[in-house]
């Protein structure tokens, strides 16, 4: 069917693209290549989160903490390139539906780094992974039909 594609759509058979060339255009990888570099993506943002995690609670690990925990978060975002293909994320990602969780998500990324590295604040990266965190939630369970309603129905009723 790839090669059917392939000749249609007028471009040869290039056995020797790069990976960077086949994961801009998606189509070109299989269905069980990408989701192997999906969950290899996902499995790698989770893994290098918890290390992260872990090393919070050693001397001076705030930094670590901060480096890992957003490379994690960045890992797990890309990983969904592989299922979707980068310019439909990117074009999902920024639906009005989650541009605000979009948008805090990736300041809460840039100024948890900045924090650490330019500011030298230990406490404000901390308090800006908590937001990244909860930004990529809010931007993950959009994906899932009537859970961001769900979520706010259990907050409500919890509050009132």
């Amino acid at each position: 069917m790839d090669k059917l594609r392939s000749m249609i759509g007028g471009r040869e058979d290039n056995e020797e693209a790069g990976l960077t060339a086949q994961v801009l255009d998606a189509s070109t990888l299989s269905y069980s290549t990408r989701v192997k570099w999906f969950v290899i993506c996902f499995a790698s943002g989770i893994l290098c989160s918890i290390l992260g995690t872990a090393l919070l609670f050693l001397p001076n690990g705030t930094k670590l903490f901060a480096e890992f925990y957003t490379l994690g978060n960045l890992a797990a975002l890309s990983s969904t390139c592989f299922l979707m293909g980068p310019l439909k994320q990117l074009k999902r990602m920024f639906e009005p539906t989650r541009l605000i969780a979009t948008c805090v998500m990736l300041l809460c990324l840039i100024l948890t780094l900045c924090a650490v590295f330019w500011w030298g604040k230990k406490g404000l990266a901390i308090i800006f992974c908590i937001l990244q965190f909860l930004a990529m939630t809010w931007y993950s369970i959009s994906y899932i039909p009537f859970a961001r309603d769900a979520v706010m129905k259990v907050f409500t009723s919890c509050l009132s």
